[in-house]
């Protein structure tokens, strides 16, 4: 009979009872949280082939790991948020009800942690003790989710200490789905192969998270997608607070004045980027909070405070370079778990666009050797002598595309420590919010940066956000455009309609809305006739980030338009504009205009969207349409005078 540990929380108490006796481990074990701890754990993995040590000079502390092929993303259509209604859940996820979907999970999970050790992870989302932190309990049989909760939340005895004082937390249940026989050798990724035996399942209304069959990233680590956005999502709504899928960075003038601004893009469209860029405009210095999730709540005077709910970093390692995202590199120089990416002959790690030649072989992220291209060393083929024509036709990648880095935040050279801290002049309030900005990955029509008319506008810009697919999650879509309301799509924990009347309502609660942050909305990805970006990005988005200080400041008007306020060319401050990639005036006026004949295109598909938001009652379904029809009749209003204004527009 395995041993259970004993909790002063109730609550956690009956959690692990519970799971103990359905999934039948051979021991359990409660996460301390220690770098000791830390350290077995990796060194335990090593030896069964779960890890790769990398080389300890090169990279104090770090290691490589190697997911199943069918394990390398989040799993959108397994995902599922099953609400007590199905209209509560909304069109955009999928729902099954409660009571079946729990049914069906139980005989999944039953022995399913046979022949493994289940791991009790008691983690804060935020600061332990701010007045934003949630808590949350994770159960999981995986090593692997151990070490990158460490990385990823505050874990261990600080936490369990806090919960031992009664308060609530989230519950969650995670297991790879792989129970071993007496004698039976494990595997380096243990997983569900199928993807019909991956679950990533939320229960809104008893605040639970329920995890099977994945072992990758957001599938897994329950305090990052599943807690900081669905349920927190959720959460805010019914407490009046906000749970986003935003960076939060500082941004200091010359002058010393610090501008707080949160950013929403969709994974893999340049929000790590953004979040440690390097200012091009000297005397400028930006600092990081957070790079991916933001929990807002407001103040007592009427501001957004915002806090970073994670402690580190789980970022895309293709792309990621001396040139495009330094500090993001040098956040990965200790302590770090790698996944899916090359092994270098030195015990190094690779992967495409890294900014450095590849190793004249290197073993690829399926453990198979790769080779050197033979006209272009940032490229790695299957075979040698391979040129990068032949490789790029192949389809080949050595690392995977959305292979990643989990990299303590505090490794990061420009974090903003008190702002991390949840710190604002000292006191737990988080940091108070200048300016909101939404984006995406757009080629055509959207303009290098558009600031809202209002609250009420920009909720709609938000609502209308569309970007390319990314390799960020498993499709056969990646380039098409989609709809993607806020960088929300895949995030929501409830009906996309009734979260846009929330964000409405944060303006109607507030008790003084003029201290709302501006909305803006940017696009870094806009591209010519030729196919060449017409925006250098990286660091040159600070010039972007300078407007919109200065109009926070009233330093500078701006051109009103039908889509909102655009910046006059002679406001974009091109100080500085050189290097390798520089911003080119011809192709500046180009993206500051109104594309209208591309806007009435757009409009049309946003039109469309909203149509499918409004669900529609079906044969075997219990929607009314009365229920159903929710888009906030003030977006419908301002999409239809959008409409006619751009009609008015030759």
């Amino acid at each position: 009979m395995v041993k259970i540990p004993q909790f002063k929380n109730v609550k956690v108490q009956e959690w692990v009872d519970k799971w103990v006796k359905i999934c039948n481990p051979d021991a359990v074990v409660v996460i301390k949280g220690t770098k000791q701890e830390h350290n077995l754990l990796c060194g335990q993995m090593v030896k069964t082939g779960q890890f790769i040590k990398l080389n300890q000079k090169l990279r104090p502390g770090c290691y490589l790991a190697r997911s199943h092929a069918s394990d390398v993303a989040r799993v959108e259509n397994r995902t599922f948020i099953c609400s007590e209604k199905e209209i509560d859940a909304g069109p955009t996820n999928y729902w099954r009800e409660p009571s079946a979907m729990k049914k069906e999970l139980l005989k999944k999970f039953k022995g399913c942690m046979k022949g493994r050790t289940m791991y009790v992870i008691p983690f804060a989302m935020g600061p332990i003790g701010n007045h934003i932190t949630q808590y949350g309990i994770e159960i999981t049989d995986s090593a692997y989710v151990v070490v990158n909760m460490n990385i990823m939340t505050r874990t261990g005895t600080a936490v369990m200490k806090h919960l031992d004082t009664g308060i609530d937390f989230v519950p969650c249940i995670h297991s790879v789905g792989a129970p071993l026989k007496k004698g039976q050798k494990d595997v380096a990724w243990p997983c569900a192969k199928s993807i019909n035996d991956k679950y990533i399942v939320q229960f809104p209304e008893d605040r639970e998270i329920w995890s099977f069959g994945s072992g990758y990233g957001g599938n897994a680590l329950l305090g990052k997608k599943c807690f900081a956005l669905r349920i927190a999502s959720k959460l805010g709504r019914d407490n009046g607070w906000m749970a986003e899928h935003m960076l939060v960075l500082t941004f200091t003038s010359p002058a010393k004045k610090q501008y707080h601004i949160t950013a929403a893009f969709p994974s893999a469209c340049g929000k790590t980027n953004l979040a440690m860029m390097l200012p091009k405009l000297p005397g400028w210095k930006l600092q990081t909070i957070g790079d991916d999730i933001a929990w807002l709540k407001p103040g007592e005077d009427g501001r957004l405070y915002a806090i970073n709910p994670e402690n580190g970093f789980f970022g895309v390692a293709p792309g990621t370079s001396m040139g495009t995202n330094p500090n993001a590199l040098l956040a990965c120089r200790k302590n770090t778990i790698f996944t899916n990416v090359v092994l270098t002959p030195d015990g190094d790690v690779w992967w495409e666009g890294m900014g450095k030649d590849a190793p004249e072989t290197g073993i690829d992220w399926q453990g198979n050797v790769c080779y050197c291209c033979v006209d272009n060393k940032h490229y790695m083929g299957p075979k040698p002598g391979m040129t990068k024509a032949e490789i790029k036709k192949s389809g080949y990648v050595a690392a995977h595309k959305n292979s990643r880095f989990t990299a303590p935040a505090v490794n990061c050279p420009v974090l903003d420590k008190d702002g991390f801290e949840g710190l604002y002049k000292g006191k737990p309030t988080g940091v108070p919010v200048d300016a909101i900005i939404f984006g995406g990955r757009r080629p055509s029509t959207i303009p290098l940066v558009n600031e809202a008319k209002s609250w009420t506008h920009g909720v709609f810009m938000g609502s209308a956000a569309g970007s390319e697919i990314t390799a960020a999650v498993i499709s056969d879509k990646i380039g098409q455009v989609r709809r993607d309301p806020m960088a929300m799509l895949p995030f929501f924990g409830y009906n996309v309609a009734d979260y846009f009347q929330h964000w409405l309502e944060m303006e109607r609660t507030s008790v003084n809305p003029k201290k709302l942050p501006k909305i803006y909305f940017v696009n870094w990805f806009r591209k010519n006739e030729k196919d060449e970006f017409m925006w250098p990005g990286f660091g040159d988005n600070s010039r972007v980030l300078k407007w919109i200080c200065d109009r926070i400041d009233g330093k500078v008007k701006a051109n009103a338009t039908a889509i909102g306020n655009l910046p006059k060319i002679a406001d974009i401050s091109l100080e500085n504009n050189t290097g390798k990639g520089i911003v080119n005036p011809k192709f500046l006026k180009e993206i500051l205009k109104v594309d209208v004949k591309g806007w009435k295109k757009e409009i049309d598909t946003v039109e469309a969207s909203y149509d499918e938001y409004d669900m529609k009652a079906s044969k075997d379904s219990k929607i009314v349409n009365a229920d159903a029809k929710r888009v906030p009749a003030a977006l419908r209003k301002l999409l239809a005078e959008l409409k006619a204004d751009l009609g008015k527009v030759k």
